[in-house]
C-alpha cells in the first residue's frame, strides 16, 4: 500500500472512518504522558481526543517513551495519528486519533523530555508505566538500591526513571516560579496516586529533605481507576485496518466498546472537562479501584494462568470452556464479599458485564500477555482479598487456586511464553513447588498473621494440579463446592 496515514492523507479516508474534528494546528499541549503504549492510546488519548473536538484546545498530549522508540518510529511518519479500532464480536468501528501532538524517546533525548515537563503550559503528567516501573521494595518504599535510581540520583540531567524526570522537572519549574503539575497515575496498582506520591517523595528526599517536603505538600497525585481491554496489536490487525482505511497505519490499536475512567478530583492547575465524555470524578477512588482490581484484573489473572496450563491462547477461548467459566464465577463470589457494601458499588451487574466482555471473540486478548509480571500483580488482585477473607473466617479456595495456577504455569513455561521481573529467582522454587520460598521472594502476605493459612491452601491446590492436571483439579474444586 503506497500511501501512509498522515495529516496530508486524512482527506482520502472513506466516510465510514471517523477523523479528528479539530484543527491540530490550533491546539496546544497541556499534558505530558509517560509510557506511550497501546493502553494509553486506546484510553486516555481517546478521551482527550474528544475533549479537543469539544473545543478544549489546551489539552493536547506530548507522549514520551521511557524505553523503546517503537511507538515514535511507527507514529512519527503519521504525524502522531493512528487508528482506534473498537471491536465487538461482529462489528468494528474505526476512528483516527490525533490528540498526541508529538512524541519523545527519553533515552535518546532526555533534555527534550525535561524541557517539555518544565514548560508552563503543562498542567498534568499522566502515567502508564506499569507496576514494576515504580521501582518499589518489599515494603512499598522506593528501592534506593535499584541501579536506575542510583544513576538518576548521581546525574539528574540524564534521568532514566519516571522519578528522575518528574522530580527534576519539578525542581526546574520551582526555580522558574512555575507551579507544580499534577501527577495522575493510570496504572493498575492499589492507591496508584498515593503510591506515586510516596516514591516521588522518597526520591526527592534523597536529593534534599526540604525538596521531599515540597513534593509531599505541593504536588497533587490523585488516584484513578482505568478500565478497557486492549490486546496487543497483531499483523492481522494492521492488515485489516489498513485495508479498511485505504491507507497504511503502522500501529493501530484494537480495543472493546467498554471503557471506564474514575478519577479523584484534585487538579490545582485545572483539568479537561472529562465528565462530558463519561469520566467519573470522585472524592475517593478506592472502592472503584478495588472492585476493578479484584473482579476484572483478578479474574484476568486466573484466566491467564489456567489458559496457559490448558492451552487456551486468548481470554475468549478460555471463557468458552465451561470449567474455566465456572471457576471465574466462583472466584467472583469470593472476591465480591471483600468489597465494601456501602460504597455505592454494584458488583453483580459489573461481573455480568465482565463475562460478556471476556467472551468478545473479536478481541484476541492473549493469555500470555496477561500472564506477565504475576509477582507484581497478584498481591493486589489475589493475595489481598484472600487475606481479608481468612481474617473473616471465610474460605479462599478459588483465590488460592489462582496463585497455585500461577506457580504451575511458571514451571510449565516453554521459551518466553510470558515473563516475570523475578524470573531468575522464581525458576527453581516454581519447578520444585516450593511455595514458602516463593512467598518469601515475592513478599506475598509478609508479616500477615494469615500467611501460613494462605500458603497451605496454595500448596494444596498446587499439589493437586501437579498430581491430577489443571483440568482435573478444576473438577475437584467444583465437586467440593457442589457438596
Amino acid at each position: 500500500m503506497a500511501n501512509r496515514l498522515s495529516a496530508g492523507t486524512l482527506g482520502q479516508l472513506p466516510p465510514t472512518v471517523g477523523a479528528p474534528r479539530y484543527d491540530r494546528a490550533a491546539v496546544t499541549p497541556g499534558i505530558v504522558h509517560l509510557g506511550v503504549g497501546a493502553f494509553h492510546r486506546a484510553h486516555q488519548a481517546a478521551f482527550i481526543d474528544q475533549c479537543l473536538a469539544d473545543g478544549q484546545s489546551g489539552w493536547a498530549i506530548i507522549g514520551a517513551s521511557l524505553r523503546s522508540p517503537d511507538t515514535r518510529d511507527a507514529l512519527a511518519p503519521q504525524d502522531g495519528r493512528y487508528t482506534l479500532a473498537v471491536r465487538d464480536s461482529d462489528t468494528e468501528r474505526l476512528d483516527i486519533i490525533g490528540s498526541i501532538q508529538s512524541l519523545i524517546v527519553a533515552p535518546e533525548d532526555p533534555e527534550a523530555l525535561l524541557a517539555a515537563l518544565a514548560a508552563p503550559s503543562i498542567r498534568i503528567v499522566t502515567l502508564t508505566v506499569t507496576e514494576k516501573a515504580y521501582l518499589r521494595n518489599g515494603d512499598g518504599a522506593l528501592d534506593l538500591a535499584h541501579p536506575d535510581i542510583v544513576a538518576d540520583l548521581a546525574d539528574r540531567t540524564r534521568p532514566r526513571t519516571m522519578h528522575g524526570f518528574i522530580v527534576e522537572a519539578l525542581l526546574r519549574r520551582r526555580a522558574a516560579g512555575i507551579a507544580p503539575f499534577t501527577v495522575l497515575s493510570c496504572d493498575n496498582l492499589p492507591a496508584n496516586g498515593r503510591t506515586a506520591k510516596r516514591v516521588l517523595v522518597d526520591f526527592a528526599t534523597r536529593i534534599a529533605p526540604e525538596l521531599g517536603r515540597f513534593v509531599d505538600e505541593h504536588v497533587a497525585c490523585p488516584s484513578s481507576m482505568v478500565d478497557r481491554i486492549v490486546p496487543a496489536t497483531t499483523d492481522e490487525d494492521r492488515a485489516r485496518v489498513s485495508a479498511s482505511l485505504g491507507l497504511e497505519d503502522a500501529w493501530p490499536v484494537v480495543t472493546e466498546p467498554f471503557r471506564q475512567w474514575v478519577i479523584e478530583d484534585d487538579f490545582p492547575l485545572g483539568r479537561p472537562d472529562w465528565e462530558k465524555f463519561g469520566v467519573t470524578m470522585v472524592a475517593d477512588v478506592t472502592p472503584f479501584e478495588e472492585m476493578k482490581l479484584r473482579l476484572l484484573n483478578g479474574a484476568h489473572s486466573g484466566i491467564a494462568y489456567l489458559g496457559q496450563l490448558l492451552g487456551h491462547a486468548t481470554v475468549a477461548d478460555a471463557m468458552a470452556s465451561p470449567a474455566i467459566a465456572r471457576f471465574v464465577a466462583g472466584l467472583w463470589r469470593e472476591s465480591i464479599e471483600t468489597l465494601p457494601p456501602d460504597a455505592g458499588l454494584d458488583p453483580v451487574p459489573y461481573t455480568g458485564e465482565l463475562a460478556r466482555r471476556f467472551s468478545n471473540t473479536a478481541l484476541r486478548h492473549r493469555t500470555a500477555q496477561i500472564a506477565n509480571d504475576g509477582s507484581q500483580k497478584l498481591p493486589q488482585r489475589i493475595v489481598a482479598p484472600a487475606l481479608e477473607r481468612l481474617a473473616q473466617g471465610r474460605g479462599i479456595a478459588h483465590l488460592a487456586f489462582v496463585a497455585a495456577a500461577w506457580i504451575a504455569a511458571l514451571a510449565a513455561r516453554s521459551g518466553d511464553t510470558f515473563t516475570d521481573p523475578l524470573d531468575s529467582q522464581l525458576a527453581a522454587p516454581a519447578a520444585n513447588g516450593a511455595v514458602g520460598e516463593i512467598f518469601d521472594l515475592t513478599g506475598f502476605a509478609r508479616g500477615n498473621p494469615h500467611r501460613e493459612a494462605l500458603q497451605a491452601q496454595v500448596e494444596h491446590w498446587l499439589k493437586t494440579i501437579h498430581a491430577e492436571g489443571a483440568e482435573a483439579a478444576l473438577a475437584i474444586l467444583d465437586r467440593e463446592f457442589a457438596q
